[in-house]
């Protein structure tokens, strides 16, 4: 299976735009229940202004707003970006600690975003499971798992070693583009001989 997504794609990215793991933080952060493209229009107008944690607190909450206004739920994450900057100001001298439990500490970091940070910008083999993947973790048959602590586990002991760094990259692609929700693209994928979904879509590819 992922020698073939790999042959499809062999460096995987996230589609969000960052430079420095501060700004895939803030990132993350702010993709929770939005798209990827609504986050990058956001940020392609907050990070020229503010990227660092110190920018960011002294923009404050108010400040930050008009940023993201844009964005759902963007009173609460406008308070926790805030609130996890002057923490990282406060205790990890500004800088992104590359250690899970001072991840999850921050102010709206959940294991989620921990583990997108971990992957992303410090190259940790971790597995943040979104909606795509626990889809198609549980559709394909790969990591089986009625929540998503399930099959992050599952998928940690399943994924070869060789492929565990690009793996969430990989599976979020497949399930947002191919494996989607409600119409998943069975003919065009790459992987359909080797998925146990019954209810595979039907009819050839062009």
């Amino acid at each position: 299976m992922f020698a073939r997504l790999q042959a499809l794609n062999p460096a995987p990215k996230t589609e969000l735009e960052y430079s420095t793991p501060y700004e895939l933080l803030v990132a993350v952060a702010l993709s929770a229940q939005s798209t990827d493209v609504g986050v990058n229009k956001a940020t392609r107008k907050l990070f020229p202004v503010a990227n660092t944690p110190a920018a960011i607190a002294a923009l404050g909450v108010d400040g930050l707003k008009p940023y993201i206004a844009t964005i759902g739920l963007f009173n609460t994450k406008a308070a926790n970006v805030v609130a996890a900057a002057q923490r990282l100001l406060e205790h990890h001298g500004g800088e992104v600690p590359r250690d899970r439990a001072a991840l999850e500490a921050l102010p709206g970091v959940g294991r989620k975003t921990a583990n997108v940070v971990l992957n992303t910008a410090f190259g940790e083999p971790a597995m943040a499971v979104d909606t795509h993947i626990f889809r198609v973790a549980n559709r394909t048959g790969l990591a089986l798992g009625k929540t998503v602590r399930a099959v992050e586990d599952a998928l940690m002991k399943a994924v070869p070693a060789a492929y565990l760094l690009d793996a969430h990259h990989w599976l979020i692609l497949h399930g947002r583009y191919v494996c989607k929700a409600r119409k998943p693209d069975c003919p065009h994928c790459v992987i359909r001989d080797l998925c146990r979904f019954k209810d595979k879509t039907s009819g050839d590819p062009d």
